[in-house]
């Protein structure tokens, strides 16, 4: 007993080696002759084998969770057809010598359905080898066919779905992977269970040819062989044919039936026998339908009465049943659902969820309800967010925190209002049953509607009926829904507040989790040489100028350099930004080249001399007076450039960049103001005027 349970241990942690024993056992069968002893454990374990597979696809969860069974159904077919081929030669070769020639197996079983008619026995078992064949083994390789063929047509609708639900930020980089794995693996599954069947068909036909051979040449052999009477030969060979095709087809038909049973299974989540049992016991009307039936036949004359009956009784008690379990599960769900809500009422909400800022927050009207509700036509405004993110990510290298929309019910049905750090920075008014057409040459549109303002820019805009979009679209003008405004609306409130939402937090994690490669980098630098706050202001004061901080690395060697020299954060973030000299103009540059304007030598030499302290003391100290001239100049000078269509960057020297930013944004927000350090030596310039 201890050594065979050494050997089955052995065997258990060299399964390699025991499966290529396996085959290589199976391919002596096709070569060596077999004793009846070896043929009967042979045929043993053929049918235990197929009962085991049969009995896994009953209880696996999906088909990918037994992903190796065309190799088990090839496995299993070679195992068969070498048992065939053995027996065939102790039947053909000992068949003279009676029924139990070729094993105790065949002969049982040959007996057993023969009986003692031979042609009824014989009959009985051609119609097992066709129903095998006819039914079981071609619709299991029907089914199989199909499945590859809609599982490898529905891949790249799949591969989208995938990549869309990655864009729009619901998955990260690991589901994706997952989800793509997964689609290749049923995808190959498929297609082997394609291929695989047909060895399961061509099984079936071999029993079929092997049935026919063993009977006709039996008979030759023990007639003008061995000399038996017709009758006595007929017999003995039937029983061995009959009982060698029975003992093949029935293991053949078993793993047939787990073919079937598991390529029909793509859309049965579960066992099968409780998924079956879970789906049919929802509906209790059908089976009240089938008891009303099958009395009705019980009561019909010349009909047997008891077995309808008895049918229709077990009918009328499932459903009867089924009826009460649904009754009592609607009831329980009603009772958690009236116990959920009075937990909620009862339970107090935290003070620490009170105090709580919501980075963003859009707060919108009963009214505007439909723009996050899916069976709408448009996009959801909360897809447009998730979007909104992915964007900002890509665009400036910072992940926006989380926005969060909710209803109020005391705005206006069709009013909106978005919040920054619970501070409102905007609102707006919708029609959502209009859209909003936008001219962007400002002439009229013709189109019948109701004049407005579009929240964002405040350009004059018209409330359309939405069966106009395509006449519309037609006249070349810009038509919008409602979710694509408020998602408008808050992409440029993110861009102007971008700067307050780099919070420490934020910060921390954009070093520890997204810029995992600069780990040693910030290493040497944090906390030693400035703190995770100083990283944090250098971050706003380039996201404050539209500058994406997206290189970190690149950063936070410009920090690395400019803290040997300075501690003041306004000369470190100068510093960064030479080093992003190249981003910097590539975005700045418009048809190849940037365009610039430039300091007239008289407001470069006033700079220069307003200028007072040395080192981290320096400071603007300009007179009113020539402030309200400069400013004036740059008004004057940024018009008439506009009037021509020019948008151009005011370049100044180092020295006096973050001076002359520091007026130019309170009233030009959106100017440009480089230095020279940061036009890169490939960047080409095109200087179209003077601040004179």
């Amino acid at each position: 007993m201890n050594k065979f349970v050494e050997l089955t241990q052995r065997l258990g942690a060299n399964r390699d080696m025991a499966l290529a024993g396996g085959v290589i056992a199976i391919i002596a069968m096709l070569i060596m002759p077999m004793p009846g002893w070896l043929l009967d454990m042979g045929l043993a374990l053929s049918i235990t084998l197929s009962v085991m597979i049969l009995m896994t696809a009953l209880f696996i969860e999906k088909p990918l969770d037994l992903s190796a069974f065309p190799t088990i159904l090839l496995i299993s077919t070679m195992l068969r057809l070498g048992l065939n081929l053995a027996s065939t030669r102790l039947i053909l070769g000992h068949g003279h010598e009676g029924v139990d020639a070729a094993g105790g197996v065949i002969a049982a079983f040959g007996e057993f359905l023969i009986g003692g008619e031979v042609v009824i026995g014989l009959t009985i078992f051609i119609i097992l080898m066709v129903i095998n064949f006819v039914v079981i083994t071609k619709g299991a390789g029907r089914i199989a066919e199909v499945a590859a063929r809609f599982s490898l047509d529905s891949m790249p609708g799949k591969q989208m779905a995938i990549d869309a639900d990655l864009n729009a930020g619901m998955i990260d980089e690991a589901s994706a992977r997952a989800r793509r794995s997964e689609i290749e693996a049923e995808s190959g599954f498929y297609g082997a269970m394609d291929g695989a069947s047909k060895f399961v068909k061509g099984d079936a036909v071999a029993g079929l040819l092997i049935t026919g051979i063993n009977v006709f040449v039996g008979l030759i052999v023990g007639v003008v062989i061995h000399g038996l009477a017709l009758g006595e030969a007929f017999h003995t060979y039937t029983i061995l044919t009959v009982g060698d095709g029975l003992v093949s087809q029935i293991p053949a038909l078993i793993v047939s039936t787990a073919a079937g049973l598991l390529v029909s299974k793509g859309g049965v989540v579960g066992k099968t026998g409780a998924a079956l049992s879970q789906q049919l016991g929802r509906y209790p009307k059908a089976f009240g339908m089938v008891s009303f039936l099958m009395g009705a036949l019980a009561l019909m004359p010349g009909l047997p009465f008891i077995p309808f009956a008895a049918f229709a009784g077990l009918s009328g008690w499932l459903a009867w049943s089924l009826s009460k379990k649904a009754e009592e599960a609607v009831a329980r769900e009603r009772f958690l659902e009236a116990q959920e809500e009075s937990k909620a009422a009862e339970s107090e909400e935290p003070v620490s969820r009170t105090i709580a800022l919501d980075a963003i927050r859009i707060e919108i009207g009963y009214g505007l309800l439909p723009i996050i509700n899916e069976s709408r036509a448009e996009p959801r405004l909360d897809d447009q967010v998730r979007a909104l993110r992915r964007q900002m990510a890509t665009e400036y290298g910072f992940v926006l925190p989380s926005v969060r929309i909710i209803d109020n019910m005391a705005l206006k049905a069709n009013e909106y209002v978005v919040f920054i750090k619970e501070t409102e920075v905007a609102r707006g008014e919708l029609r959502l049953d209009k859209l909003m057409v936008i001219n962007p040459s400002d002439g009229p549109t013709s189109l019948p509607g109701e004049n407005t303002r579009e929240p964002v820019f405040g350009l004059p805009a018209l409330w359309i009926d939405r069966d106009l979009r395509e006449e519309a679209g037609l006249r070349g003008v810009t038509v919008v829904d409602c979710g694509t405004i408020i998602a408008t609306h808050l992409t440029e409130l993110v861009k102007d507040n971008i700067a307050d939402m780099v919070s420490y937090m934020e910060v921390q994690k954009l070093l520890n989790e997204v810029h995992k490669d600069a780990e040693k980098l910030v290493a040497d630098i944090i906390p030693s040489k400035i703190s995770i706050s100083g990283v944090q202001r250098v971050l706003q004061n380039l996201l404050s100028e539209g500058v994406s901080i997206r290189d970190i690395p690149t950063i936070l060697e410009g920090i690395a350099e400019a803290v040997a020299m300075t501690s003041n954060i306004v000369q470190i973030t100068e510093h960064v930004r030479g080093r992003l000299a190249r981003q910097i103009s590539a975005q700045q540059s418009h048809e190849g080249a940037i365009p610039i304007v430039t300091l007239s030598p008289e407001w470069d030499q006033a700079f220069a001399e307003s200028i007072v302290g040395i080192g981290d003391e320096r400071q603007l100290a300009m007179a009113p007076s020539t402030l309200q001239s400069f400013i004036a100049a740059v008004r004057d000078t940024y018009d008439r450039l506009a009037a021509s269509g020019e948008i151009p960057c005011i370049l100044t020297n180092p020295m006096i960049r973050p001076f002359v930013r520091s007026i130019v944004e309170r009233v030009r927000p959106a100017t440009v103001v480089l230095s020279q350090n940061e036009i890169h030596t490939r960047a080409r310039v095109r200087a179209i005027g003077m601040v004179g």
